[in-house]
């Protein structure tokens, strides 16, 4: 059975409050990266040696430019992975918000007064157009 649109508006505000509470977010992505430096006297210059890392970044696009920062510490990436999850719930809450708010507009009567504008209605010209 579909919903009624009183069901679907306190669907809507549960949805605005869950937003409200979320909380601090950051777009982006969480990602590892490891590898060598170049150095020819450093440990990972030696053989089979794995070289450096993993270091964590964020990365994330700030006017069309992509920005990285990287992570002094445990407690500052456990911090940046929170944000991104809390942004991820964000989109997942606003997609729901948006189809639930298509819903309403197509449930939602329509209004049966115009305005005074909508009422004038175009005055057809009494003159003739000129014949060639």
């Amino acid at each position: 059975m579909p919903d009624s649109l009183a069901q679907l508006e306190k669907q809507r505000t549960e949805l605005f409050r869950q937003i409200i509470r979320l909380g601090d977010f950051r777009r982006g992505s969480v990602t590892t990266t490891s590898g060598k430096c170049g150095k020819p006297v450093c440990h990972c210059a030696r053989p089979n040696d794995p070289g450096h890392g993993p270091s964590f970044r964020l990365t994330r696009k700030v006017q069309g430019k992509t920005v990285t920062e990287t992570f002094d510490s445990p407690v500052d990436l456990r911090k940046a992975q929170r944000e991104v999850e809390t942004f991820h719930r964000f989109q997942e809450l606003c997609a729901e918000l948006i189809a639930i708010n298509e819903r309403i507009c197509g449930l939602r009567p329509v209004e049966q007064t115009l305005t005074l504008q909508e009422k004038k209605r175009p005055k057809r010209s009494s003159r003739k157009s000129p014949t060639k």
